[in-house]
């Protein structure tokens, strides 16, 4: 993967560019030390590294406003960075970048229970967010498998979702408004503490945009009531295409469980070594979780099972405690990190249609068996957001290339079977190059057109989201 060349001329003036960022920030605030700054030189898809200009680690909205007034006036691309939790590369640098890191930036400004919404700074981590307001009763739905660790504004910037976003919605379905920086450091806000805001949907606009079009500093999110109560179910088959069958039929049944995992065997096996979830030993398992009251529940897993008999599972085991429940979700969330301690890995982010769920399953069998390489399988069934996780060993000379090669040949099948090539991870560094096979010149060019509006001089997130040569091509422009 080709990044693009740094200009020279902004690297010569490292030592007036970071003065000038010390003289509005705390010293704690500016990172310039090379070795300081390797902790900056990739997010989570640590294949591709380079270490940025410099970091800035601002703690309010004005601080970002004077940041992006000095990089704007300087002509310094900013990479905005969350926590670094990307999978596409959506926070990797440039050399002649500044990062900057919204993690200082992690109060809850206001808690309003009577409409429901609560406002944070966007370094705030997600799964924080709930534990702020679950002793009022009260929870923040979407639930990326980082949520531990990833920052509201990732969650914004790539429009994240995770496993109970079947029936929730993902970031965008509750993001209520934003206040946002623009490359200029004029500040926006968009939308607020109400169901809809009147006009173009801009806030649409800004949820998924990758920081391509503004740093978003605060947020304003809907949270909900927690359920009287919820269990999941586990129900393995011995084949992946049966288990994607089960759950095109639980979804054309019109029931809607709160969420449907999918993992195959490689997986499973990584899960249960890893966490001692109890999962069985099967070829593909579901795991599928429905909430309510008592009898709301015992409603909706009638159905579930029904469906599912139809299929013959090989095992089929109903939650009996709280307990239990937490231990199968503990399994399924520690599925990325249990998959790195068996190999590197490539994770992919393709979404399908979900009746296309066993032809998918199979072709990507086929493909993998045709590059020599292994795949594991652990997604979002209930909503078709896959996550096959290309297994390779990055000491080997020419396996990252195959395993990018075999990333590529699957997510072009997702579009083909009228998919998508995200659901969650964004485009980043690691689709950008595909976006031609998901969108024609005239698609691409309006896209590229709101860019322009909110970023006419090319300088946030670069290199990001659209094929490199026009990145470099607008830049220079």
């Amino acid at each position: 993967m080709r990044m693009p060349e740094p200009d020279a001329a902004i690297i010569a003036r490292k030592d007036q560019i970071v003065a000038r960022l010390s003289a509005v920030l705390p010293d704690e605030a500016v990172i310039f030390d090379e070795t300081e700054l390797r902790a900056y030189e990739c997010d989570a898809l640590t294949a591709y590294r380079c270490p940025p200009l410099c970091a800035v680690l601002p703690a309010s909205t004005e601080e970002v406003v004077e940041i992006l007034k000095i990089c704007h006036s300087e002509g310094v691309p900013v990479v905005p960075r969350g926590s670094g939790t990307s999978l596409a590369g959506g926070a990797l640098p440039t050399a002649d970048c500044v990062i900057l890191g919204v993690a200082r930036m992690n109060q809850v400004l206001e808690t309003d229970y009577d409409n429901r919404v609560i406002r944070v700074q966007t370094g705030r981590t997600n799964l924080s967010v709930t534990g702020e307001v679950e002793g009022d009763g009260f929870f923040y739905a979407p639930d990326p498998s980082s949520q531990l660790a990833c920052a509201i504004a990732g969650n914004i910037a790539m429009n994240s979702g995770g496993a109970h976003c079947l029936k929730y919605g993902v970031t965008t379905n509750n993001l209520l408004g934003v206040k946002m920086v623009l490359m200029d450091g004029t500040v926006v806000e968009l939308g607020g503490a109400h169901l809809d805001a009147p006009g173009y949907d801009l806030l649409g606009l800004v949820c998924g945009s990758e920081g391509q079009l503004g740093v978003v500093t605060e947020a304003t999110l809907r949270i909900l009531k927690k359920p009287e109560g919820a269990r999941p179910v586990l129900i393995g088959y011995d084949s992946n295409e049966v288990a994607g069958a089960c759950v095109s039929d639980i979804i054309r049944a019109g029931v809607l469980p709160v969420a449907i995992e999918f993992m195959d065997r490689p997986c499973i096996r990584a899960c249960e070594s890893f966490a001692k979830a109890g999962y069985p030993d099967v070829e593909a398992l579901l795991i599928v979780e429905v909430e309510g009251s008592e009898a709301e529940i015992q409603e909706q897993l009638e159905k579930i099972v029904g469906i599912a008999q139809r299929h013959n599972p090989v095992e089929l085991r109903e939650s009996s405690s709280e307990m239990e429940s937490a231990l199968i979700w503990k399994g399924r969330k520690a599925a990325f990190g249990a998959m790195g301690q068996i190999a590197d890995y490539i994770c992919l982010d393709g979404t399908i249609p979900v009746n296309e769920l066993p032809h998918v399953l199979k072709r990507i069998t086929e493909l993998t068996n045709s590059y020599g390489l292994r795949v594991a399988n652990v997604f979002h069934a209930g909503d078709g957001n896959m996550h096959p996780l290309i297994l390779y060993n990055a000491n080997d000379p020419g396996e990252l290339e195959k395993a990018e090669a075999l990333g590529a040949d699957i997510l072009r099948l997702c579009v083909e079977v009228g998919g998508c090539l995200t659901g969650e991870h964004g485009v980043g560094v690691e689709k950008r190059d595909l976006m031609p096979d998901q969108y024609g010149p005239n698609d691409l060019e309006a896209q590229i057109d709101v860019k322009d509006v909110f970023d006419p001089s090319w300088l946030l997130n670069p290199a990001k989201v659209f094929p490199l040569n026009v990145s470099e091509n607008r830049r220079v422009a």
